[in-house]
Order: C-alpha cells, then structure tokens, then sequence
C-alpha cells in the first residue's frame, strides 16, 4: 500500500503523529565518472574555482538540511549529523558518501539521498571546465535504520 495516496489516490502527506520517536540513521552513496585527469586534480585540490571536494562536502549538509523543501511530501525533520565522505573507487570514479542522523517519527533516507546527489552535482559544477563528460550514476540507499525496519544494501 502506497502511504503517499488516500483512498481517491490524491497525494497526501503522511501523518507521523502517532509514531514513536527513536534514533534513525540512513546512508546513501552516488558516484560520479569522470576522467583519471579531472580526478586526480579533484583529489590535489587543484581545481580552478578552488576546493572540490570541501565545496561538495558543504554543498551534500546543506542539500541533505534543505529536503523537506525540495521533495514534495517529505516532512522537514531535525537532523542531529549529517557526515559526507569520498572513496576513491578507481582511477576513474569518485563514491560520494552521506550518512544523516536524527531521532524523530520518521527515518532520513531522503536526506540522506538528496545529499549525496546535491554533493555529487557539485562535484560536477566544481569540475566541469575540464571535463564536461562526467556521469553521475548509482545514487542509491546503502542502509536504513530505526523505525519499523532496517535496510542494508546487499549489491
């Protein structure tokens, strides 16, 4: 059952009300393809517009605080920590990596999520005068936790 639609299938937000306020964690990853020379000077922070990677890392908090606003129907919910990290997965391809924190009636993955796309689109911003080929692919929830149930990603 969809919880988004009422009985006519209008969209509705859902009332969180009378759930029980736990700890709830979500990570989410996006990576980003791009060439072994835009990498390299992304990881050197030799970039013309200045730091990448610092600028990404602000950028994914910033996306991860402002979901409530961007995704219709996500309620606006206080998150406690939001972290974004990058691997190196090969020569040629960055992992973005959030992980969002809060303890309230309904879980993070939508901020988790939306912050690792808003960090991977400024990685492409902040790379784009040298490599406008880039790709940004597998935006995907790693794992969920608190709630009704946890979730792992098992690829």
């Amino acid at each position: 059952m969809l919880t988004h639609l009422n009985e006519k299938g209008e969209a509705v937000m859902v009332d969180v009300g009378c759930k029980d306020v736990t700890v709830r964690t979500a990570a989410a990853c996006a990576s980003i393809r791009m060439k072994r020379e835009t990498l390299e000077a992304l990881l050197n922070a030799n970039l013309k517009k200045g730091d990448g990677l610092g600028a990404a890392r602000i950028a994914g908090i910033m996306g991860a605080k402002k979901t409530g606003e961007l995704i219709p129907l996500c309620h606006n919910i206080p998150i406690d920590k939001i972290t974004v990290d990058f691997e190196k997965l090969s020569d040629t391809v960055l992992a973005v990596i959030v992980r969002a924190k809060c303890t309230y009636k309904t879980g993070v993955e939508m901020e988790a999520l939306t912050g690792a796309s808003v960090a991977a689109l400024t990685v492409y911003d902040m790379c784009k005068a040298i490599d406008r080929g880039m790709v940004i692919e597998e935006i995907r929830l790693l794992e969920k936790t608190g709630g009704k149930s946890d979730y792992r990603y098992e690829g």
